[in-house]
């Protein structure tokens, strides 16, 4: 690890060329991308790496992910929505007067004329997303975590299944994105674990799934530190322009920089509004559990669509996800979701014994028109954001990091970084 020097009057023994702010998945990798390609970088987190939304996900690495989730269009399903119909949506009525212009510009850019160049962009970063991880994974000595078997959706109502084979045929044509069709007789044969018997499923095929995704950005993190990667306990809200750097306090110090890289995640909008950014930026919750099982387990990640209830098996244990809450950052835990995902799980699989407590709470960062904030800061020299991937932060971290790197060293983009940058939601 580098040593921050702790500052005598103003001078300081050694300068990091970059802090990068943020322990999650995007800022390791990050800093990780920085530290391969010879920049002095220290990482600088209140936490150790991988413990707050990088951890909580369904620890999948999504090629097939090459369109985000767009705002629902369709009348039925905003009002399933609007009544907490469903179990894959749930919000806080209190959240909601604040929420409301994020949510519009997210209904907005869902809009048919707008969401194929949300599409397009997103798809581009989606397409390198495993070419990014595998060097990391093999490099990192974390492979032993790795499955590249893809994983199934799952579907009770055969016109669904129908339509999403429809639709995978139509995502294998226009992105390369691979995928089997199951029917009933086929998954039941596939995963017979299942106690009920489903109409069938879509396998998609290219996806990799981690066993355990916090320890994936742990031997990341790992890897960024046998490189001569900094890493550091500090304070994020203590960033500040000094110098013509930047200049951060950690247990150990201040720390200085020519460069800083806010990855904050969920947390970003609280710096960047402190440095005069007025960005749109929301959350969105998810819960999990882990459970122990009487019996066989699945064989990968199932997800059952009509429901929107994701089972993931991993090295703890069954891991059940839930979809997106709408609620404040800090909001008290509410866990409906997970509570009526539990029930449809218990029919789906012999669960036993939950093994925490209290279910995982985490956020991820979103923005309202869909795509992740890639690229300087407009109005500070030396400052760079690198936040907003929402459900894909897992997915898109070597992809992204790389871009973000190559554009802090000034080499040639692999990507156009055009439809990432942060002015388009000032």
């Amino acid at each position: 690890m580098i040593a921050a020097e702790r500052a005598q009057g103003d001078s300081e023994v050694a300068k990091p060329e970059v802090i990068v702010l943020g322990g999650g998945m995007i800022g390791v990798c990050t800093a990780l991308q920085l530290r391969l390609r010879g920049a002095e970088v220290v990482l600088v987190d209140r936490r150790a790496p991988g413990l707050e939304t990088s951890y909580g996900n369904a620890g999948i690495i999504q090629r097939e992910a090459v369109e985000p989730y767009a705002f629902p269009r369709n009348l039925a399903a905003i009002l399933k929505v609007a009544r907490k119909g469903g179990v894959d949506v749930n919000y806080h009525f209190t959240a909601l007067p604040r929420l409301a212009p994020q949510l519009a510009r997210y209904w907005w850019s869902s809009a048919p004329r707008r969401y194929p160049r949300a599409v397009e962009a997103y798809a581009r970063l989606i397409a390198h997303s495993i070419d990014e991880h595998a060097p990391l994974i093999e490099r990192s000595g974390a492979t032993a975590l790795i499955q590249q078997r893809g994983w199934r959706q799952a579907f009770r109502n055969p016109a669904l299944l129908e339509r999403e084979l429809e639709d995978a045929q139509r995502l294998e044509r226009d992105f390369g994105v691979t995928h089997q069709a199951l029917d009933a007789d086929a998954l039941a044969s596939a995963e017979p674990a299942l106690r009920e018997r489903l109409a069938g499923a879509v396998h998609w095929t290219q996806p990799w799934t981690v066993r355990d995704p916090g320890a994936l950005v742990e031997h990341y993190a790992e890897l960024y530190q046998r490189l001569g990667g900094g890493l550091v306990e500090g304070d994020a809200a203590t960033l500040r322009s000094e110098n013509g750097g930047w200049r951060v306090d950690t247990v150990d110090g201040p720390i200085a920089a020519a460069q800083a890289v806010v990855a904050l995640g969920p947390w970003s909008a609280q710096l960047t509004s402190q440095l005069g950014y007025r960005l749109p930026l929301f959350v969105k919750r998810g819960y999990h559990r882990h459970y122990s099982s009487d019996g066989p387990t699945l064989e990968m990640p199932l997800l059952d669509t009509d429901n929107g209830v994701m089972l993931a098996p991993m090295a703890r244990g069954l891991r059940l996800t839930t979809g997106a809450e709408f609620a404040q950052l800090g909001a008290p835990s509410s866990p409906v979701q997970l509570i009526k995902a539990e029930r449809i799980a218990r029919r789906l699989l012999p669960l036993t014994t939950a093994l925490e407590q209290t279910p995982w709470l985490g956020n991820r960062p979103c923005t309202p028109d869909m795509l992740p904030v890639i690229g300087p800061a407009p109005r500070h020299r030396g400052l760079w954001f690198h936040f907003g991937h929402a459900h894909q932060g897992f997915t898109l971290g070597p992809a992204s990091g790389r871009l973000l790197a190559e554009l802090i060293l000034g080499e040639q983009p692999y990507l156009d970084p055009t439809p990432y940058k942060v002015e388009r939601l000032l």
